[in-house]
């Protein structure tokens, strides 16, 4: 039992704290400069959009407003069998929105792949309807291109309040961390995966996105670096998004994400292949946290039946931390108090795992959110 505690405590620190410190050590030795000059090649902004007509109209606003030359971009958007006014809305654009418009739904990666048939650009921009972007977004993008070793580029994502202010809850603090990786994946070599809501990559290392992928923002530069060019984060691409207030929503979608993880394994087995250049970095970044609800229970469970003054301590802080996390989820105004915060984040997004994994086995995977 104590051998299972302290290799559970090993795994679930590494997954969170370990990679990261991992990578810190290793930019010394492998830092890996960016050549950046801002350029305007040929771009086309592609976006997948189901049911948005209430995000669409300020969505097309937002990319009005873009700071780039309008003769070298366009913006390809397929509606993926919207119910709603979202076809009628891309029919009343301007010759420089191209609206494919698909009768029947089949997921976000088969809209994308219709998409990006009728793409002219050199570079494909991927957005998504619910966000805005900074004015300079894909300026900052493409600006990463004048190297020829990159061939994708993430732009990054800033949750905020609806006041519009930077969140602190947990979920912000959680996406802080997030990001931090990335950026130290990125300065070391490539991330592992992108911000779906802000990325782009040179069109022909575009791999056609197969039908029910929940993950294009991954299986997308995965595939890229598996063709040789190197995945990077760009932090001055930025994309704006609000936290969730609806109960249940950040949750269904971390659900939807990690169900995501599990089914890129079937969907692309060469992941964990020698043919994966990241391999040690997805299973560090992606898979490892996937087993983090298992290894929880059996450090729980280990260590209650340990004994021992020692092990019966941390069974109880352990007992006291998800009664902190049930007190955040009971009482929304005591997520104010950080501890409690972050102590219903971990929480929430480990069961959110728990549950990717009986969607995966039982093969609910969902296609929108």
């Amino acid at each position: 039992m104590k051998l299972t505690f302290w290799l559970c405590l090993a795994l679930i620190s590494y997954a969170y704290f370990g990679y990261a410190v991992w990578l810190w050590f290793c930019i010394p030795l492998q830092r890996r400069p960016i050549r950046t000059k801002h350029t305007t090649p040929s771009v086309s902004i592609i976006m997948a959009v189901r049911n948005e007509e209430a995000n669409l109209p300020a969505k097309l606003e937002n990319l009005r407003l873009l700071e780039y030359p309008s003769n070298q971009l366009q913006i390809v958007i397929a509606s993926d069998g919207s119910t709603d006014r979202t076809a009628d809305i891309l029919k009343e654009q301007p010759s420089n929105v191209m609206p494919v418009i698909l009768e029947r739904s089949n997921g976000k990666g088969s809209a994308l792949n219709a998409a990006v048939k009728l793409a002219q650009g050199d570079i494909l921009v991927f957005l998504d309807a619910r966000q805005t972007v900074d004015r300079d977004a894909v300026s900052e993008l493409v600006s990463c291109f004048e190297d020829p070793s990159i061939g994708a580029v993430s732009g990054e994502l800033l949750l905020e309040t609806p006041s519009g202010s930077p969140s602190e809850e947990g979920l912000g603090i959680y996406w802080k961390i997030e990001k931090m990786v990335r950026k130290l994946e990125s300065e070391s070599g490539s991330v592992v995966g992108v911000t779906g809501a802000i990325y782009a990559i040179r069109r022909e290392l575009y791999t056609e996105i197969p039908q029910g992928t929940i993950l294009d923002d991954v299986f997308i530069p995965m595939n890229v670096a598996r063709m040789g060019r190197r995945v990077i984060f760009q932090p001055s691409a930025i994309a704006r998004d609000r936290i969730f207030s609806k109960k249940g929503k950040e949750f269904s979608r971390k659900v939807r994400t990690l169900t995501g993880n599990y089914q890129l394994l079937r969907l692309a087995p060469w992941l964990l292949s020698s043919s994966n250049p990241l391999l040690f970095r997805f299973i560090s970044h992606k898979l490892l946290r996937l087993l983090v609800p298992l290894l929880l229970v059996l450090m729980l469970v280990s260590s209650a039946m340990a004994g021992g003054t020692f092990y019966s301590a941390v069974f109880w802080l352990q007992i006291f931390f998800y009664g902190l996390a049930a007190f955040g989820a009971s009482s929304p105004a005591a997520k104010r108090f950080k501890p409690v915060a972050l102590a219903n984040t971990f929480v929430m997004l480990n069961a959110a795992a728990a549950l990717a994994f009986y969607n995966f086995i039982s093969g609910r995977n969902e296609l929108w959110v």
